[in-house]
């Protein structure tokens, strides 16, 4: 494969996302990039070209700008697409492509996102590897191997400042780190792929990220790969991975870089193409990860009683047919309703919480209040509907939150980075039949 194959555009809600398909293996991979790619200029680097033909030797690949990056869509630094929406345009390019499930290989600030979509959508994902990724990149006390945030920050405005030149190639390509050739042509692919505001806004986002509570919901085949002396992410975060997945294999390598396609590609890929032909075993689909919301009416029974049984069954209906136009528009789905309680799940957790926050003000207009709950964690596929301890997690949070409000959970809100949802710390409570502390957030209306 000498040419460069032919750029399309999927759409993605309003969105077009540019992606390639190339290879003629009997599996796919999606192609997962870091916080920036494009997808034609990566063919003018001989190194990332050549890593895109190994793929190809053994796989159909499907190769993608996410929006704001490369030949996608243009948006602001202040929409770049959140883990969510970058799902959305993952399963956007492999319904274009024709691909019901792929192996999905992402890299550095890309992995992040697989690691959300193959626990979301396991019938979707034969496998998973991700290269120099991380569940959270932050230093936190229960991840000292986290990155302080005014040492981010230093490195951001330095990138900034430099963008477009090759800048921090000491970093993520130290081997390369006096090539000039590869300087000016990762200069070039800088310039191509985004704009300097762009590329900090996805680094920034980046650090508020923290996937670590869906990994034990991840049950598809996983690899893990790391360079040991990665000076962008270093492989104690590779390591964390492959220790809170369950059943992951962790392959680390003696390199310095971050980049995936430079130094020992060769040897990494390897391992790809031994790990994703060697036989996989389907996923569990009994299992699967979801956001959980749960919504019921304040003072329902006061209120009934002062309305009368008639006038209560109208207001009922009313109320339901609010949540299930509000459901329809943030594409959630309808699991229960019992009494005057509303039980919901989303592929997505930002679009719960908004769908929460419409529900509680669309229903002042009946003049009811509504709290609400909002929950990702990994539920039991029980026919239509959905159970397991996330469940009672989010009814009990549902029960916590005052009227009018909606309670997330911290695993929401580390999902959410980059959404421009805004949430004040309501501390550690402990949940009625739930083990253990949990840290609960209102959402700002």
């Amino acid at each position: 494969m000498s040419e460069i194959p032919q750029t399309r555009y999927a759409r993605s809600g309003a969105h077009n996302i540019a992606y390639q398909v190339f290879g003629k293996g009997p599996l796919d991979i999606v192609f997962v990039p870091g916080f920036v790619s494009h997808v034609e200029n990566g063919w003018d680097e001989p190194r990332l070209a050549h890593y895109y033909r190994r793929l190809a030797s053994f796989a159909r690949v499907i190769l993608f700008d996410k929006r704001g990056t490369g030949m996608s869509d243009p948006v602001s630094p202040e929409h770049l697409p959140t883990l969510e929406e970058r799902m959305d345009e993952v399963r956007a390019v492999m319904d274009a492509a024709g691909s019901k499930r792929a192996a999905l290989v992402g890299v550095s600030e890309g992995g992040a996102m697989v690691l959300l979509f193959a626990a979301t959508y396991p019938e979707r994902t034969s496998a998973i590897v991700v290269f120099g990724s991380f569940a959270r990149v932050s230093w936190a006390p229960d991840y000292p191997q986290g990155i302080q945030r005014d040492f981010w920050e230093q490195a951001l405005s330095y990138m900034e400042k430099g963008w477009g030149t090759g800048v921090i190639l000491g970093a993520i390509a130290h081997s390369l780190a006096d090539d000039a050739e590869f300087r000016a042509r990762w200069g070039r692919f800088q310039r191509q792929a985004a704009s300097p505001g762009a590329a900090v806004a996805v680094m920034r986002m980046a650090y508020e990220l923290d996937t670590r509570s869906i990994l034990p919901a991840i049950r598809v085949p996983t690899l893990i790969l790391h360079n040991d002396q990665d000076r962008m992410i270093p492989a104690q975060h590779g390591r964390f991975l492959a220790q809170h997945i369950k059943g992951a294999r962790y392959v680390e390598l003696p390199g310095v870089d971050h980049l995936f396609f430079t130094a020992n590609a060769d040897a990494f890929l390897d391992r790809i193409e031994e790990f994703l032909t060697g036989g996989i075993q389907p996923a569990d689909a009994e299992r699967v990860l979801a956001t959980i919301m749960f919504a019921d009416i304040v003072g329902s029974t006061e209120r009934a009683a002062k309305v009368g049984d008639a006038r209560w069954r109208s207001l009922l209906e009313a109320y339901y047919a609010l949540a299930r136009r509000q459901l329809e528009q943030f594409r959630g789905r309808e699991i229960d309703t019992a009494g005057d309680g509303y039980f919901a799940s989303f592929d997505g957790p930002a679009r719960a919480v908004r769908c929460a926050q419409s529900i509680a003000r669309g229903v002042r207009s009946l003049d009811l209040q509504v709290r609400a709950g909002v929950h990702t964690g990994e539920c039991e596929i029980i026919g239509n509907k959905l159970g397991g301890i996330a469940v009672h997690i989010g009814a009990r949070l549902a029960a916590s939150a005052a009227p009018g409000e909606v309670v997330v959970s911290q695993t929401v809100k580390d999902l959410v980075a980059g959404s421009g949802l805004q949430f004040a710390d309501r501390g550690s409570h402990s949940l009625k039949g739930v083990p253990g502390e949990w840290r609960l957030f209102a959402a700002a209306s």
